[in-house]
């Protein structure tokens, strides 16, 4: 039974072959095979488009609008993630001791699973001043996505990464006191409270509509 499995793949592998190069004769093979092979893409062209991809996901994300439009009520449940399960908010967004507080810091263990919020393309992965090890990663609705204090980063620029998937183990690198995970919302650079996007009681994404615009404001409907 298997020789004649490793017999049949063997076949349809030359008959494709031979449909790439023309030389296909339907006389030669008892069963149907189309007539034209599937395209083939090449690792050159696979890179490419990767860089083009790249290219597009780190460019303006209003790409010559004055509003971003970000629907989470048409994201699938099965397409986001809260980045840090079974964790407590330890510091809010906003005024802290006197400075802004650009992102939330949530707390669960040392070295537990980070996870990106949606999929998306990693920007940056490297030590970054006081955020100590740091994540950025791009999404294809024009967030952008921080994660810091990484004990390790566990993707590089350019990973293409999808909701959930493991991104870095939280640590406390960089200025921060305990072991846990400072998140960040983003757009076009510009910081803004990561409550838009998720209830941290809950950790469920909000069902609403962000309407961000190109002079930093954001309206919720």
């Amino acid at each position: 039974m298997k020789r004649k499995t490793a017999f049949c793949m063997f076949c349809i592998c030359t008959a494709l072959q031979a449909c790439s190069q023309g030389t296909f004769s339907p006389k030669r093979y008892p069963f149907p095979i189309p007539l034209e092979a599937p395209p083939m893409v090449t690792m050159q062209e696979e890179a490419e488009e990767q860089v083009r991809e790249l290219e597009r996901m780190t460019g303006d994300p209003f790409a010559g609008k004055t509003e971003l439009i970000v629907d989470l009520r048409d994201i699938p449940d099965g397409e986001w993630c809260y980045p840090l399960p079974g964790s407590k908010v330890i510091s809010s967004y906003g005024p802290r001791g006197g400075r802004g507080h650009t992102g939330v810091d949530i707390k669960t263990k040392p070295n537990d699973s980070i996870r990106a919020v949606f999929d998306g393309i990693v920007t940056m992965s490297q030590p970054f001043a006081a955020y100590g090890n740091c994540v950025v990663v791009r999404h294809g609705n024009g967030l952008e996505t921080l994660y810091s204090h990484n004990v390790r980063n566990l993707v590089w620029v350019g990973s293409r990464v999808k909701a959930g998937q493991v991104i870095a183990l939280t640590g406390r690198t960089g200025r921060a006191t305990t072991e846990h995970l400072h998140f960040e919302l983003r757009v076009a650079g510009k910081n803004y409270d990561p409550t838009l996007l998720f209830d941290h009681n809950t950790k469920k994404l909000n069902r609403h509509t962000l309407i961000f615009t190109k002079n930093g404001s954001v309206k919720v409907k």
